[in-house]
């Protein structure tokens, strides 16, 4: 054995056994000696120590059937996974690979030295176990282990050779092998979630096992499942966590305010299923020109309570995942569109931030009240927005003068402060999936952005910011909404793709919100519009969750929180309990565990809003590319969006499509790129394109699986043939970039026919 004072101790069999037996793919000695960080000359007893275990029978085919927890009892070494932080702000885990019908022992987790280990929900940890009582562990990590793919997402394929199953993944370089014993039910091309098989392996190919059959490929509302499955979003709820939501009752006034006769509204999209704001609003007497305005939320928190069953799976999401034929909600529909829904006539808690602002829409004063409420009336942005031009509907006539003529008038004065302060004004066009009751994709469709979204944006924001003041004023633990200022080196970026098009950006300026809005202002009627919006988004830091502040750039706000979402965010839930702490509004408030554990749980939420996005744009992309699959062939005008040495990049202007024009498809010519300018030109016949260009493309491909479209300009005659245009005597400097031209030189027949 190694004689190294500093080295690990060696590990006893039961531990190595648990780790082979636990990890999700084969491993050799090599992988062991890894996972206990052994080196030199203790690779020698580990060697004899795998021989034994073997001449044992505890590797072979039979030995794969036993158990890990032959007495009831975990091994002393085990891979846990962590599940949730309890409202003592422990780290809970359980055994990885749990396959018993009884419930799995919990595993309270305490780091050895607490800055060794960052961990946080869903982390897997090889950890000593020390048995507290029959159903309870103390678990000590020993190493944090990468992330395994544990289960992937696929299309049954079935050959001559025999069934395959190809992953969805684009990363994904190989397929996998599913025979028959494990095919369950799946028919060929279908969509199939597949379990690896330990260890299991042929003709360099892992072996799966079909867990769940999702139905026909083809089918438009697999894409989302898609998307659900690859990006690892749970969305099925514990037992648990559902009995805990079925037994949610109504709740009674007792001590809080009785707001019920207050003609409190709610504003959402017509598709909107749950209502967890709402807003009224109503001239200041004391204050000329000011407003008294109250925002009430659903009060989460009183069903919610820390460290239930519903907590920790609402925390384990972290936020609700929005797709176009579904939702996979952070809470149960029977709270999520049910109890605390601020459903119209129907007594609902609620937690209102009432607030006073003056004639320039600045904040005067504020207070927090614990309520109960009754929404007057279920609107939609629409119906607001035709109240307010003129076209009242018979719901909207009775509510204009009394309760939305007064809510416009407190968000002019709100708008007042905001133009003020600064805020970088987006001009982000967001795009509509429209589907048929088959879940047919029918239109892509841009969204209407109307005063009536930017009135419930501003009452949102200002309720928001008040939270943010009231626990950063008492001292109380606050999960305040961080945006920074841009790194520099993206804000140099910006400037040379601005430059690149003529627009003026002085560099080593000092950048706030206020001079990048100026420069979208400066080019608001300019074709390259839409493109640069979308150079100042990408040049922006990613907002996130963090304890400490760090203000709010794109907001231009110095503090900020998330308050008026807690059905669809944990963010506000943890806001809402601070505040009910600190304002003693209930025995349901933060918890002290749930304070030390804050820097996990931001960072753990930051991570599934960041999942959630991804695969909210994925699946975008994927039903947009199975609109456009029934379209190949069809010219679309579009933007050039990106300008790289593999093509160019085209955004399509109807449906807000990405598309790939390779470099194989552009006019045949030798191309040089040219970085800093954005452009591409051909040095032959000097056809330049650069970022912004309008251009006309036809679909080539759609695969709706990928989300990918290949797409190739067209230009010249009728038909959209490619016409190289007449020879340019520039010549550009940069990378040479060839285009593919089967062989031929770029002197060779400009004019040949093309693929189809």
């Amino acid at each position: 054995m190694s004689s190294d004072r500093n080295s690990p101790p060696f590990p006893t069999k039961e531990a190595v056994l648990d780790f082979i037996q636990q990890s999700p793919v084969a491993v050799g000695k090599r992988e062991i000696a890894r996972a206990f960080n052994l080196r030199g000359n203790d690779k020698i007893p580990l060697k004899q120590l795998l021989k034994e275990l073997k001449n044992e029978g505890h590797f072979g085919r039979e030995a794969r059937q036993k158990k890990n927890n032959l007495d009831g009892r975990l091994p002393p070494v085990q891979v846990i996974e962590i599940t949730h932080i309890d409202s003592d702000g422990e780290l809970i885990a359980v055994p990885a690979s749990w396959e018993e019908e009884q419930p799995a022992p919990m595993i309270y987790v305490l780091p050895e030295r607490k800055s060794k280990f960052d961990l946080v929900i869903g982390d897997r940890v090889l950890a000593k176990l020390k048995r507290l009582d029959n159903k309870s562990y103390q678990g000590i990590p020993i190493r944090k282990l990468e992330a395994a793919q544990l289960k992937i997402l696929g299309i049954y394929q079935i050959t001559e050779e025999g069934g395959f199953v190809k992953p969805v993944d684009k990363k994904a370089k190989k397929d996998f092998i599913l025979n028959p014993e494990y095919a369950k039910e799946a028919k060929q091309g279908e969509l199939v979630l597949c379990e690896i098989r330990k260890g299991r392996s042929r003709k360099g190919l892992k072996e799966v096992r079909v867990i769940e059959t999702l139905g026909a490929i083809n089918s438009p509302r697999a894409l989302s499942l898609v998307a659900i499955h690859e990006r690892g979003i749970p969305n099925t709820f514990p037992e648990e966590a559902l009995e805990e939501a079925e037994d949610a009752k109504k709740t009674e006034l007792g001590k809080r305010t009785d707001l019920r006769d207050l003609p409190l509204v709610t504003i959402d999209g017509a598709d909107a299923r749950d209502f967890d704001d709402a807003v009224w609003a109503q001239p200041d007497p004391d204050n000329d020109g000011g407003w008294h305005i109250m925002v009430a939320i659903a009060d989460v928190a009183h069903y919610v309570r820390s460290g239930s069953p519903l907590d920790n799976e609402a925390q384990t999401r972290g936020n609700s995942t929005y797709f176009a034929d579904r939702v996979v909600p952070m809470l149960p529909e029977k709270l999520s569109n049910g109890w605390c829904s601020l459903k119209p006539n129907e007594d609902r808690p609620c937690l209102v931030a009432e607030m006073w602002v003056d004639a320039d829409g600045e904040l005067v004063k504020h207070k927090f009240i614990r309520g109960l409420m009754r929404s007057q009336a279920r609107l939609t942005y629409e119906q607001v927005q035709d109240a307010l031009n003129g076209s009242p509907d018979a719901t909207t006539a009775e509510l204009l003068d009394s309760v939305l003529k007064p809510l416009k008038g407190a968000y002019d004065a709100m708008l007042k402060a905001r133009y003020k302060r600064g805020t970088l004004e987006l001009d982000i066009p967001e795009f509509q999936v429209k589907m048929d009751e088959q879940g047919e994709v029918t239109d892509i469709v841009k969204r209407d952005r109307l005063d009536s979204h930017k009135l419930i944006e501003e009452f949102m924001i200002m309720a928001n910011v008040a939270a943010a003041i009231e626990l950063e004023s008492r001292q109380l633990p606050c999960m305040y909404r961080v945006h920074e200022a841009p790194d520099p080196v993206k804000i140099e970026g910006l400037a040379d793709s601005l430059h690149g098009m003529g627009i003026k950006f002085a560099k080593g300026q000092v950048i706030r919100p206020k001079v990048l809005t100026q420069v979208l202002e400066r080019i608001s009627d300019l074709p390259q519009a839409k493109l640069v919006n979308e150079l100042i988004l990408r040049a922006q830091s990613q907002a996130r969750y963090d304890p400490t502040n760090q203000g709010h750039f794109g907001l231009a706000l110095s503090r900020y929180a998330h308050f008026t979402s807690p059905i669809r965010r944990y963010s506000d839930l943890m806001v809402h309990r601070a505040l009910i702490r600190g304002l003693k509004l209930g025995d349901d408030g933060l918890t002290s565990g749930e304070e030390t554990k804050f820097n996990d749980i931001a960072e753990h939420i930051s991570a599934t809003e960041r999942r959630s996005s991804a695969a909210e744009r994925d699946t975008i992309n994927r039903f947009t590319a199975s609109f456009l699959s029934h379209k190949i062939g069809t010219i679309f005008p579009g933007k050039i969006n990106g300008v790289h040495r593999a093509g160019l990049f085209i955004t399509l202007d109807e449906t807000g499509a990405d598309g790939l024009v390779p470099m194989s498809q552009l006019p045949d010519d030798y191309y040089i790129h040219d970085e800093k300018n954005h452009t591409l030109t051909g040095r032959r016949w000097g056809r330049e394109f650069h970022l912004g260009e309008k251009v006309m493309v036809r679909i080539m491909e759609s695969n709706p699986i990928s989300g990918g479209v290949a797409l190739r300009i067209v230009e010249g005659d009728d038909d959209g043939e490619l016409v190289p245009p007449k020879r340019d005597k520039k010549r550009g400097r940069g990378n040479h970039t060839r285009r593919k031209s089967g062989g031929k030189k770029p002197g060779t027949s400009p004019n040949r026919s093309r693929k189809k």
